[in-house]
């Protein structure tokens, strides 16, 4: 769309908050006639609404299943879900749904900076955020964008001007995102998540998978698990576009590896069936644990196919640092080492962090979000030293626990108070050997004892400081 179309065109934004203000801001200084409707009518929800009526935008609270009379285009949050009342009354009336990322991607202007774009049930924001600095290192304008940094909308619409952007894109995001079509773009693993969201775990691949559709230089895949291959083989994509394999072990031909300690090419390369091409080392990506390697592997994939050379995949790599609470390494304390991984908030996500270390006291436990626990406990089992339970459903994980490691001690803590996690470090030093870890791993969610993962990130690294203090409990 034209700038000049929107003048007039009466547009629904769905929900307040981090993506639905921005909309409703862009859309209202395009000359669109805004609503936004919000399910919330709380003092933050009133206080964001004055706001945004003040710029002559409407705002509907307490009722977002009603669609606005004259709505000819929805552009919702995210996080509203395909089944939402709102929703099935625009499918009726024939109006169409647009995410963010949609109207961000139809706003662009032209010679618009291509995208690399980046989904997965585990290290998006990692990989995003490593594909930015190799692109920073390379000479690239570039920004990490999307769940991320600057908000898509502001990279668009901004003064600013890139070469390239890196997307991180949730499967919420992707679901509403029919028109995307990225330069590049990976799905770094799949595993059962939001299923409550997508209804099933097969909406939730084919969701993820929306971010092949189009491609036109490369398709990057994980070699280790087979759906996101076959995500690929699914797409229908640019013709000339490559299906770009990683992989931990010795890559084969168009494929990114490792090859004894180094991460190497032979994708991007002359005679790929012969040659490789050296990137970097494995000590150059920090913390070097497994999953992280495979995400430097899928960003060093993106930027090639974008054409970076190889001097600046390792310059960007080593001049990368995780985000907090991301495998991030507090303190040792008497040959201990303690480790702070709260965003690991599901399975998938704690058996990665699991398969960095050994041996570990693992600290877990929270909301489980329908969550089973017997096939991370069974995988992990032989590196347990023990376990300190916190949380509502540990009880989920405890049960595992005697199923599949029913001789590893196990510390059940029934508290949700403040010093619950001050407690948990102190029991978990207890059980803890020189030449240990001492790993928060939750593999839940937090808000059953903690605002978000940071705070219990942070809650866990203060109690380890504390006990630096004062030596070991």
């Amino acid at each position: 769309m034209s700038e000049l179309d929107w003048q007039g065109k009466k547009v629904t934004v769905a929900g307040l908050g981090v993506s639905g203000i921005p909309a409703a801001r862009a859309l209202h200084g395009l000359g669109a006639v805004v609503t936004v409707v919000n399910d919330g009518d709380d003092e933050r929800s009133r206080a964001q609404a004055a706001e945004l009526e003040a710029e002559g935008i409407t705002v509907r609270l307490g009722d977002g299943a009603t669609l606005p009379p004259g709505t000819e285009l929805i552009v919702t949050a995210p996080g509203w879900k395909p089944d939402k009342p709102l929703f099935r009354a625009a499918a009726e009336a024939g109006v169409e749904i647009w995410g963010d990322v949609e109207l961000a991607w139809r706003l662009r202007g032209p010679g618009a900076a291509p995208w690399l774009a980046v989904t997965g049930t585990n290290g998006k924001t990692t990989t995003v955020r490593m594909l930015a600095s190799i692109l920073r290192a390379a000479g690239l304008r570039t920004a990490a964008v999307g769940n991320i940094g600057v908000s898509l909308l502001d990279a668009v619409l901004g003064e600013e001007e890139y070469d390239v952007l890196a997307v991180e894109l949730s499967s919420y995001q992707l679901h509403w995102a029919p028109s995307l079509r990225a330069h590049s773009a990976a799905v770094l693993n799949l595993a059962p998540d939001h299923l409550d969201w997508h209804g099933s775990m097969e909406a939730y691949a084919a969701d993820k998978g929306r971010i092949y559709e189009g491609n036109q230089v490369a398709c990057v895949y994980n070699t280790a698990d087979k759906v996101t291959e076959d995500l690929v083989r699914e797409a229908d994509v640019e013709e000339g576009c490559r299906a770009i394999g990683f992989t931990l072990g010795t890559p084969g031909p168009s494929e990114l590896g490792v090859v004894e300690g180094i991460l190497v090419d032979r994708a991007f390369v002359e005679n790929r069936q012969k040659n490789a091409q050296e990137l970097a080392e494995v000590s150059d990506v920090q913390p070097p644990a497994p999953h992280n390697i495979a995400n430097a592997l899928a960003a060093a994939a993106l930027a090639r196919a974008f054409g970076v050379e190889p001097k600046a995949v390792r310059d960007g790599l080593r001049a990368f640092r995780p985000d907090p609470h991301r495998i991030e390494l507090v303190e040792e304390i008497e040959g201990v080492v303690y480790v702070d991984d709260s965003k690991a908030t599901n399975t998938h996500a704690a058996e990665a962090s699991l398969a960095a270390y050994d041996p570990i006291v693992w600290i877990a436990g929270g909301l489980a979000k329908g969550a089973t626990f017997d096939e991370l406990v069974s995988r992990s089992a032989k590196r347990l030293r023990g376990v300190v339970l916190i949380g509502r459903d540990r009880a989920l994980i405890r049960e595992a626990l005697a199923r599949h490691a029913p001789e590893v001690p196990v510390v059940d803590l029934d508290r949700t108070d403040t010093g619950a996690m001050s407690a948990a470090v102190r029991e978990a030093a207890s059980l803890a050997r020189p030449g240990d870890t001492v790993l928060l791993a939750p593999a839940c969610a937090s808000m059953d004892m903690f605002a978000n993962y940071n705070k219990r990130g942070e809650a866990f690294a203060d109690a380890v400081r504390a006990l630096a203090s004062t030596g070991r409990a």
